[in-house]
């Protein structure tokens, strides 16, 4: 499968978990060796302007990551591209679902999701979509900034109950009627990370009930790289994830 990645994404730009040492690396050494690897080119002001303020836009300058969270923004919209034509899987960083029109938190600058269902939108290559926030954490920027609109769904599985929350992604797919699928896939939610809850295998699971559900309703589909902090187990899920999003193609 395709994956959207830059050797920018290595940079250690803070000292939050999602811009750890070693992170991406451990995911990139635990890809398939027939990854196609993409490169994406940073966002640009416009289509930053379509989730956020430019008063935020000058904060993120401010902070200094504005190049490495615009290339995020730019890769983000290259994966969505991507998975208009066949599933694709964007190793991005910074993080974004919690980044709203106007502000910021944890560990996250401007909403990648966003951004890239806006453009998409914006440029009549979809009229509807659907995301799925499967991360640890609610994605309340994503819900902020998308949730006004009439055009797209975001659902965020809250059951605590590892059977519970496999059947409730399955019952939500299994219902949606969208153009594309776009994914929050964070591996924070593992039962060796912060979350405690999920298996590799379920990560492999929800890629193929993702796959299947663009499948069935003839939309595209693509994920975005969020959470997932324990470098031993991050790569092995991240992997699961991509083979059962890839399953029979």
């Amino acid at each position: 499968m395709k994956v959207v990645f830059d050797d920018l994404f290595y940079f250690v730009y803070s000292s939050d978990p999602a811009s750890a040492e070693g992170r991406m690396q451990s995911v990139i050494a635990a890809l398939p060796k027939d990854t196609e690897f993409l490169s994406p080119e940073p966002a640009n002001r416009e289509q930053l302007e379509l989730a956020h303020t430019l008063d935020h836009i000058k904060d993120v300058k401010k902070e200094g990551v504005y190049d490495i969270a615009a290339m995020a923004a730019g890769g983000a919209i290259l994966t969505a591209k991507t998975g208009l034509k066949e599933p694709c899987f964007g190793l991005i960083r910074p993080p974004g679902h919690h980044a709203s029109a106007a502000s910021a938190w944890g560990f996250c600058y401007f909403n990648n999701m966003a951004v890239s269902l806006l453009t998409l939108r914006s440029t009549l290559l979809i009229k509807t979509a659907f995301v799925l926030d499967i991360d640890l954490h609610y994605g309340d920027g994503t819900d902020n900034i998308l949730g006004g609109f009439n055009w797209v769904t975001t659902y965020n599985p809250v059951r605590n109950n590892r059977a519970d929350y496999i059947r409730e992604v399955k019952e939500v797919l299994s219902s949606t009627q969208a153009d594309i699928i776009g994914v929050s896939a964070g591996f924070d939610n593992h039962k060796d990370d912060w979350g405690g809850l999920l298996s590799t295998e379920d990560y492999f699971l929800i890629g193929r009930m993702i796959k299947d559900a663009s499948k069935a309703c003839g939309a595209g589909c693509f994920a975005l790289f969020e959470g997932g902090y324990n470098h031993k187990v991050l790569g092995q899920n991240v992997t699961a994830f991509i083979n059962g999003m890839s399953a029979g193609i």
